[in-house]
């Protein structure tokens, strides 16, 4: 996966989480209030995952740059 397709997938998996966190209150599931939860958690590490990946991606490519550049 891409960076752009982590954090895509950490932005649906945070959403999904929140709404099941949501959807656990107002009928009373503490599964489904855990299982919301969890679910967010791995949507922060999958953006975090892409946030490191596009970095890399930005410092690589800015290396690559200067060593292309004339002296």
């Amino acid at each position: 996966m891409s960076g752009n397709s982590d954090k895509a997938a950490g932005i649906a998996n945070e959403a999904i989480g929140k709404a099941k966190q949501g959807i656990g209150n107002v009928v009373g599931s503490d599964k489904l209030k855990a299982e919301g939860a969890a679910q967010e958690l791995k949507g922060d590490a999958q953006e975090a995952t892409g946030d490191v990946k596009n970095a890399t991606k930005d410092a690589v490519d800015r290396a690559a740059a200067a060593v292309k550049k004339p002296l």
